[in-house]
């Protein structure tokens, strides 16, 4: 094996680190304060609830979609130069979705906005992995990147509900206009610009191909998720699954493919991928139910649901950060193990939750799982981004991030088909007499249901469909939580096994880029051009 040693990241990248975590806020931010801002503006705009659900989900759907062409873009063209593009068409439509007089405008600008994200996260991964070379400073600053994201969706309940205590709905997508042009001022001078030499032009069939893949599959999650097992979702997925075995043909005819596959050959990049798209599956199902039982069956308003999960995103904060620190004297296998460990722990505290029991619990179970979760968030994403050549970092970058997308979607559509499938049985059998067939087949649908459907029965008897609701709700929660426990015991083996030969970030030599698997760092090709852009 032959070794190109590399010098470490200085002041300079330290500081372009800081302008990276921007567009990584904001995006969280854009997530987490749409859900607040919904109501009020379905009401000014006269949003049915087709239209509403267009809006929550456009962004989703295109960002999801358009991943792995604006990654493999960016290696084209520059990564820089995509995401100053990207960051200029976020303000400019973040301000068209804030003053659109109807919802079809405001439906347009969410889906241009998912577009414009599509360019920034793939971006910024695969500067960081420009701008810090060195294993270990790699990993640090990846799990700073992700920390940001995170506390990004820990203020966003926060700050979007002082917005929207004092402003118009607007408010809260004008948010991303003063960060977009920070990052338009600051990253001329501290990003450096990085392309391949040779990119070759990019494979429209392909781009089309991809498209054709992730819509549909991501689509028809979503609607199991909401809907249960129906046929047209089904068919999307089935139909999304088949372009994507002649988008992956495809790639491996053509020269300069849209995604390089020969990536999955690598062990490390593939096992990665797999982790982090199933812990993205355990935590965004769980989460989903969570903030449900919160505000159904805790009795939370929406803002103090999200004050109330403060300390469980501040907790993820943290064990981002702690995670490279760890990994410098203990294998990165090994603590994503003890990762995956206390998720099932966290996990396993939530079967002992009871509908009418104390909310601390609760919280406690949630902060625990979250803190494991955290552990191998950053090392996984690093391991796929240092697993692929400097050339196709953007590439790798968006199939990470594309991983957790769907990773997320699976997850609310598993798991949330579990809970439902136990909640609706439980219920069945714990239904109060003198409920009408009616009732208790609208009660049926989901807690929500449940709970519309008590408020029109006489007081006795819908709190006591209310409470058998709730505690049907709650046994869906456990079940799931069990079954995620299993899970990832079984991840914490897989962790221990297949990154077996990632040694500690410290060891002697690791500092060193190695030619090979890929495992410890990329190798510097000989057919990429990087500038300063001084």
């Amino acid at each position: 094996m032959t070794e190109t040693t590399t010098a470490g990241a200085g002041r300079r990248e330290w500081i372009g680190l800081a302008v990276l975590a921007l567009p990584t806020l904001l995006l969280a931010l854009d997530l987490s304060v749409l859900y607040l801002a919904l109501p009020s503006l379905s009401t000014d705009l006269g949003a049915d609830s087709t239209e509403q659900l267009w809006i929550t989900d456009a962004y989703g759907f295109l960002i999801a979609g358009f991943l792995v062409t604006m990654g493999t873009l960016g290696d084209r063209v520059g990564r820089r130069r995509l995401l100053l593009i990207g960051a200029t068409a976020f303000a400019v439509v973040s301000v068209v979705a804030a003053y659109a007089p109807n919802p079809e405008l405001l439906i347009a600008a969410r889906a241009l906005l998912g577009v414009a994200g599509a360019t920034l996260m793939p971006s910024t991964l695969a500067l960081i992995s420009t701008m810090f070379r060195v294993p270990a400073q790699r990993a640090v600053a990846v799990g700073v990147w992700m920390s940001c994201f995170m506390g990004g969706m820990a203020v966003g309940p926060v700050i979007g509900g002082v917005l929207l205590e004092h402003f118009w709905w607007g408010s809260a997508f004008l948010l991303g206009v003063p960060v977009m042009v920070l990052l338009l001022v600051t990253a001329p001078a501290l990003l450096p610009e990085h392309r391949a030499s040779s990119p070759g032009r990019p494979d429209l069939v392909s781009v089309a191909l991809s498209l054709v893949t992730i819509l549909p599959v991501v689509y028809g999650l979503k609607e199991l998720a909401r809907h249960g097992w129906r046929g047209l979702p089904v068919l999307a997925i089935v139909a999304g699954v088949a372009s994507g075995a002649l988008f992956v043909r495809r790639q491996r005819r053509l020269a300069d493919p849209l995604i390089d596959v020969r990536l999955f050959a690598r062990r490390t990049f593939t096992a990665a991928l797999v982790l982090f798209l199933l812990n993205g599956l355990l935590m965004g199902g769980t989460f989903l139910l969570l903030s449900q039982w919160l505000q159904l069956v805790g009795g939370l308003s929406p803002l103090r649901a999200g004050l109330v999960l403060v300390p469980q995103a501040l907790a993820m904060i943290a064990a981002t950060t702690l995670a490279p620190l760890l990994a410098r004297r203990i294998r990165p296998g090994h603590v994503m193990a003890v990762g995956q460990v206390v998720t099932a722990a966290g996990f396993l505290l939530l079967t002992g939750v009871d509908s009418g029991g104390p909310l601390l619990l609760v919280l406690v179970a949630f902060v625990v799982a979250s803190v494991g979760i955290a552990l191998p968030s950053a090392l996984v994403t690093d391991l796929i981004v240092g697993s692929a050549p400097p050339e196709r970092a953007g590439s790798a970058a968006s199939m990470s991030e594309t991983s957790g997308e769907l990773g997320i979607a699976l997850g609310v559509a598993t798991l949330g088909s579990l809970a439902a499938a136990v909640y609706r049985d439980e219920l069945g059998r714990t239904l109060p007499a003198g409920v009408t067939a009616e009732a208790a087949e609208g009660a049926r649908d989901g807690l929500a249901a449940a709970t519309t459907v008590a408020g029109d029965l006489p007081a006795g008897l819908g709190a006591e469909l209310l409470a058998a609701a709730r505690a049907a709700y709650t046994s869906g929660l456990e079940v799931t939580a069990t079954a995620g426990a299993v899970l990832l015991l079984g991840l914490a083996v897989v962790a221990v096994v297949v990154f077996r030969s990632v040694p500690p970030y410290a060891t002697p030599g690791h500092d060193a880029v190695p030619v090979g698997d890929g495992a410890s760092g990329p190798a510097v090709p000989e057919t990429t051009e990087s500038t300063t852009g001084r």
